[in-house]
């Protein structure tokens, strides 16, 4: 099951094959930030079928802000077309 702060990839939209971070769940879906394109004041819904879920998990303070969370995502950032 879905967390806050899960780490998941977009399967498709013009995100495709970023990584983006979990800050709230929706019976339909998720809503989801990156820091840079999707900062915390505006999170983007993803359809739970268009994403890839990884078993990595942010901390708290990991997404205190858009700051915090684009460099915690860095790491994360796809570099291949697995997508």
């Amino acid at each position: 099951s879905m967390k806050i702060g899960q780490i998941v990839y977009s399967k498709a939209g013009r995100d495709k094959g970023y990584a983006l971070a979990v800050i709230a769940i929706s019976p339909k879906g998720i809503f989801a930030v990156d820091g840079k394109k999707r900062p915390l004041e505006r999170p983007k819904f993803k359809n739970l079928k268009h994403l890839v879920v990884t078993d990595y998990c942010l901390k708290g303070e990991e997404y205190r802000s858009n700051k915090a969370l684009r460099s915690s995502l860095k790491g994360y950032q796809s570099k291949n077309d697995e997508f």
